[in-house]
């Protein structure tokens, strides 16, 4: 650690005020967790399950990121780990080179990411250091929370959704200069207030996968879930299955968890979910022989029936070719199967028959836009939605902690504390968090 970096985050710890703070000296250079261009083929020939982000992910010094207009450096006290820096570590499905040399031949700004390294991490909570021009809601000293959507909204096609914008990346993926790093560059409308009852890690753990499911799920841009609905709910202890649970019951619907074991069904009854179906317990294959089982398909959805009374309105799903075959079938007449990934794999098959002529609709989902992730941390702001963090490494170790995730050791969201020197730091509203004490406990159990 420099001795800039030293007294950034002793300022930091220390409660500072904004003044200090942004009058601090910025390093040279910075620690961060990166891959490297000349390594992206390491990897060529080896199977997905043995290609290992401990090779391939190197924590060490690195130039400081740029600032230019409208952006602004970021403090990183806490990060955490998505699968997709899993997927830039193992080069898959392609290497996120790729996407930096695209961004470069943009101009000049986007040639600035366009390095012989890629620093990781799309997700961070953190103090404002330094703001661009340009930047007038932000100032130093800001504590904050980092979605990361990262548009410039030049296109016409982004101001109904900025998703829908044709230079829409994703930061740190499709982007450089991400979240695991001592500083980080962002985009002036990635931040959003860091909710005062939260640590630093467990404020970190939220952007991604809370945001993502509240697009799919409450969002018009999703499934625009209303009173009544009933959910399917894949995973949902995990990452994004335990964010969808929070957003259906607080927002009136009925949800209909799938689980692995005994244990996290109890978990769900204690959050109030009522309809939970352990698929270990039930022992459901929906493959056989290499084909899906229509007949396991029809036992599961009389197992949804029997718990909630219909078939569901909302798949929420994830996990990809192993379950998307069911969702199909199991969503009822005119509903909406909205997917946001695969991590079962990429290739979905389904019996295209109880789609069409069933009315029933697929929709894909790709992160939020800045009102939807706004709107994901307000609740979590009011102690509405709360984190699913399971453990945190320190940044030396992200490696180890992307090697986790890569083989599904993980439950819930594996932390990673950047700048923050040990874990529960960063509470500015010890009131709030008592009131939500009981709820924060439960749902890290989520993660056991």
């Amino acid at each position: 650690m420099t001795a800039e970096i030293s007294q950034i985050r002793d300022a930091i710890v220390n409660g500072a005020g904004g003044d200090e703070i942004g009058a601090l000296d910025l390093p040279e250079s910075v620690l961060a967790a990166f891959t490297r261009k000349d390594q992206q083929d390491m990897f060529e020939g080896i199977p997905s399950e043995e290609k290992d982000p401990r090779k391939s992910l190197h924590v060490d010094q690195v130039p400081l990121p740029p600032l230019g207009p409208n952006e602004c450096l970021v403090a990183v006290m806490a990060s955490a780990i998505n699968f997709n820096t899993v997927w830039t570590s193992i080069f898959e499905p392609v290497s996120t080179f790729a996407f930096l040399e695209k961004f470069g031949r943009e101009g000049e700004l986007g040639a600035r990411h366009d390095l012989d390294h890629h620093i990781v991490g799309s997700d961070a909570s953190g103090v404002v250091l330094k703001t661009g021009p340009g930047v007038t809601k932000w100032k130093p000293g800001d504590e904050v929370t980092v979605h990361c959507n990262y548009v410039d909204l030049e296109s016409p096609e982004g101001h109904d959704d900025s998703m829908m914008d044709p230079r829409q990346r994703i930061w740190g993926f499709e982007t450089n200069f991400g979240s695991l790093a001592e500083i980080s560059m962002v985009k002036a409308n990635q931040l959003m207030p860091k909710p005062k009852h939260l640590t630093w890690e467990e404020a970190a753990c939220l952007g991604l996968v809370s945001s993502t499911s509240y697009r799919m799920l409450v969002s018009p841009n999703g499934a625009n879930m209303k009173q009544g609905d009933v959910v399917l709910i894949w995973g949902a202890t995990g990452g994004l299955g335990g964010f969808a649970c929070q957003y259906v019951l607080n927002g009136g619907g009925i949800p209909v968890g799938v689980v692995s074991s005994q244990d996290k069904v109890e978990l769900l009854h204690e959050i109030g979910v009522e309809h939970v179906i352990d698929r270990k317990a039930e022992a459901y294959s929906f493959w056989k022989d290499g084909h899906q089982d229509a007949k396991e398909f029809r036992r599961f959805g009389k197992k949804i029936r029997e718990l909630a009374g219909e078939d569901p309105d909302i798949v929420f799903e994830h996990p990809g070719k192993q379950t998307f075959g069911a969702s199909v079938f199991v969503v009822k007449r005119g509903g909406k199967v909205v997917t946001c990934a695969s991590t079962s794999g990429y290739e979905h098959t389904y019996d295209n028959r109880y789609l069409w002529m069933m009315l029933k609709s697929i929709i894909g989902s790709h992160f939020a836009n800045y009102k939807e992730a706004w709107e994901s941390n307000r609740l979590a702001a009011l102690g509405k939605i709360h984190p699913i963090l399971s453990k945190t490494y320190p940044l030396t170790e992200t490696g180890e902690a992307a090697y986790q995730v890569h083989h599904n050791l993980h439950k819930g969201k594996i932390g990673i504390r950047v700048l923050a020197p040990e874990d529960g730091l960063g509470v500015s509203d010890s009131e709030l968090r008592e009131k939500h004490r009981d709820k924060i406990e439960l749902f890290r159990r989520f993660s056991d």
